[in-house]
C-alpha cells in the first residue's frame, strides 16, 4: 500500500446470514456482500466506487467508516487501525470521516430545523457558544448554496437537491478530512443532480478533502473522480486512473458498463 494513502483496506470482507431460525424452519445462506476488497484512496483525491445495484458499493463505505463491522480484514486511517479502536479513539476518527447518504429527505431528522440539523455534529463534539455556532451554521449553508432564511425551515419545506446540500453542509460541520458520498444524486432528477455533482468537485477542492464517491453511474463518476474502483458481485475486479478505465477497460463487467452508456446518434 502507499505511504500517500489515506485510507487502506486490506481484504475486507462481509457475510451477511439470511433465513434461518434458532427453532429450525428454513436453512440459512450466507451473502459475501464484500469479498476480499484490498484498495488504497489516496490524501485529497476522489475515488469513484461504480457498479451495479447490490454489488456491495454501499457496504464497503460503510466498512470503510465502520459504521458496519466486517466479518474480517482490515481498515487503515492516516495508519491508525480503525478496527481496533476503542471508543474514545473512534469518536476521535468519526471528526474526520463522514458520509453523505443517497435519500435526502430519510437522512434529515423532519422534527429538526436545519439549523439543528447542520448543528448537530457542533453540538456533540464542540464546546461553542450558541452565537459562534448560529455564525458556523450560516457558514456551512453559503459554502452549499442556500442562505440564512434556511436556518429556521424543516426538510420537508425544501425541494430535493436542497435538502442534499443540508445534508452535504452537515457532513461539513466537522472539517472532515475523508467523505463517503454514497449515490448522493442518484434520488435526484438530472439538472439537479449536475448542480450536486458540481456542488461536490466545488468542495472538494476547497475543502481539500478525500472523497469516495459511490454511484451506478460511469459518466457522473468519469466526472469527477481521478481514479475509479469496479466493483461486481462483492469484489473489485478493476481499479485505474480514469481515462484508463474508461478508454482501455481490462475487466469484461467494465466494458459492460460502458457499452450501456447511452449514445447521442450524430445525422
Amino acid at each position: 500500500m502507499s505511504s500517500m494513502a489515506l485510507i487502506q483496506a486490506e481484504n475486507l470482507t462481509k457475510i451477511f446470514t439470511l433465513g434461518g431460525t434458532a427453532w429450525g424452519g428454513a436453512a440459512r445462506s450466507e451473502v459475501r456482500a464484500v469479498d476480499g476488497v484490498s484498495l488504497e484512496i489516496r490524501a485529497g483525491e476522489t475515488l469513484g466506487l461504480v457498479g451495479e445495484s447490490g454489488s456491495g458499493k454501499s457496504t464497503l463505505g460503510r466498512l470503510l467508516l465502520r459504521l458496519v463491522e466486517p466479518s474480517s480484514g482490515s481498515v487503515r486511517f492516516d495508519g491508525v487501525d480503525v478496527l481496533a479502536a476503542g471508543r474514545r479513539q473512534m469518536r476521535r476518527l468519526r471528526r474526520d470521516m463522514q458520509i453523505i447518504l443517497q435519500d435526502p429527505f430519510g437522512s434529515l431528522d423532519p422534527r429538526m430545523t436545519v439549523e439543528q440539523i447542520v448543528a448537530e455534529p457542533l453540538v456533540v463534539y464542540e464546546r461553542q457558544s450558541r452565537a459562534a455556532r448560529r455564525r458556523r451554521v450560516a457558514e456551512l449553508l453559503r459554502a452549499v448554496g442556500l442562505d440564512d432564511s434556511a436556518l429556521p425551515r424543516y426538510p420537508h419545506e425544501f425541494s430535493g437537491g436542497q435538502r442534499q446540500r443540508v445534508s452535504i453542509a452537515r457532513a461539513l460541520a466537522l472539517r472532515p478530512r475523508f467523505i463517503v458520498a454514497d449515490e448522493p444524486v442518484s434520488a435526484l432528477d438530472v439538472s439537479v443532480g449536475a448542480q450536486i455533482v458540481n456542488l461536490l468537485v466545488q468542495l472538494q477542492r476547497e475543502f481539500q478533502l478525500t472523497c469516495l464517491f459511490i454511484s451506478h453511474s460511469l459518466p457522473v463518476v468519469r466526472y469527477l473522480a481521478a481514479r475509479i474502483a469496479v466493483m461486481y458481485r462483492g469484489k473489485l475486479v478493476e481499479t485505474g486512473d480514469t481515462e484508463q478505465i474508461v478508454t482501455a477497460p481490462a475487466h469484461p463487467y467494465t466494458r459492460q458498463l460502458l457499452a450501456a452508456i447511452p449514445q447521442i446518434a450524430e445525422n
